[in-house]
């Protein structure tokens, strides 16, 4: 499971009801939270935080804030 679908997962998200408020696919969706292989694209982050009701930027922080920069 992703970062993602750990996020939506904890906050009992229905996924299908996210994929029809974003116009985002069910397989898509499932990709972005099951397959770590996936990159989840700023558009769809965005999509995605307005249809959970959520500030994009939490979604950002809790998705992506084990990033560093290299030394």
């Amino acid at each position: 499971m992703t970062k993602l679908g750990l996020y939506l997962a904890q906050k009992s998200v229905n996924k299908s009801e996210v994929a029809r408020k974003t116009g985002l696919s069910k397989a898509r969706m499932n990709e972005l939270t099951l397959n770590e292989r996936s990159h989840l694209r700023a558009d769809e982050l965005y999509l995605i935080a307005m249809a959970i009701d959520v500030r994009p930027i939490e979604l950002l922080e809790y998705v992506c804030g084990g990033m560093r920069l290299q030394k």
